[in-house]
């Protein structure tokens, strides 16, 4: 019993320090003091673990700052964890317009868009507690069903729990890709003002294009000192790890 009352002290403890910690960061950014705030929520990141608030307001910070590049980076880490809030991806829009590169996204099929649109409605919690939610009901269709005898409820038992089933699957599948999102990271922010853009993974590689602070690329392949990158539009090339920050 003592055992456990001390952890319990010392995670209460733990919980304290961090919301002082957090508190003392906010104020920091009332104030204006950015680069203290930046310091402040960064050890909270380190000490606590990640957090879609702490990263959103850590992208504010460096926004203050006019760093552009480590504003969008954290507020992409934000929308990982918090893919529906949208003060988030208002704001990284708009450090998006900041940037230097202007590049269109390939055009994507519009069942996609709209699969994407809803996904990223809410985290892989969310969804997952859904799915949950719609198993249980799915569950109290099939009872109805199968315990009840006049033919009304038994139809409502049926279709009820066949529409949560499905549901379920649907919510369960959100929640899996936002979870795949979360763990195989394979997005970055450029952190340089410029760069050249290779076609082999070597400093005599051919000059392709170049790319500024703050855009977003995809990463394929990689070794040990040089990845793979594409961007919205499709073009391809190898770029040095130093280069750029994954989100």
């Amino acid at each position: 019993m003592k055992k456990y009352i001390v952890l319990g002290l010392i995670f209460i403890s733990a919980s304290i320090s961090a919301q002082n910690l957090l508190n003392e960061a906010n104020t920091a950014y009332a104030e204006k003091n950015y680069q203290q705030a930046v310091d402040l929520y960064e050890k909270v990141l380190n000490e606590n673990g990640v957090s879609s608030e702490v990263y959103y307001n850590l992208g504010n910070a460096y926004f203050r700052m006019k760093q552009v590049a480590p504003a969008i980076l954290n507020y992409e880490r934000a929308l990982l964890l918090d893919p529906g809030n949208r003060d988030v991806r208002h704001n990284l829009a708009y450090a998006q317009a900041q940037t230097v590169d202007k590049i269109e996204a390939v055009g994507e099929f519009f069942l996609t868009t709209a699969y994407n649109a809803v996904k990223n409605l809410y985290s892989a919690d969310q969804w997952a507690s859904y799915a949950i939610v719609s198993f249980l009901l799915f569950l109290a269709g099939a009872a109805l069903f199968f315990f009840t005898r006049r033919t009304i409820w038994r139809k409502i038992g049926f279709y009820s729990g066949l529409l949560f089933l499905v549901c379920c699957l649907i919510f369960n599948t959100f929640s899996f890709n936002q979870k795949r999102a979360l763990t195989h990271r394979n997005t970055a922010i450029i952190f340089v003002p410029t760069v050249t853009i290779k076609s082999t993974p070597d400093n005599s590689g051919t000059d392709l294009f170049i790319l500024h602070s703050g855009t977003k690329v995809e990463v394929n392949n990689t070794t040990d000192d040089w990845c793979e990158i594409e961007t919205a539009d499709g073009n391809v090339g190898w770029i040095k790890w130093g280069d750029l920050e994954v989100i």
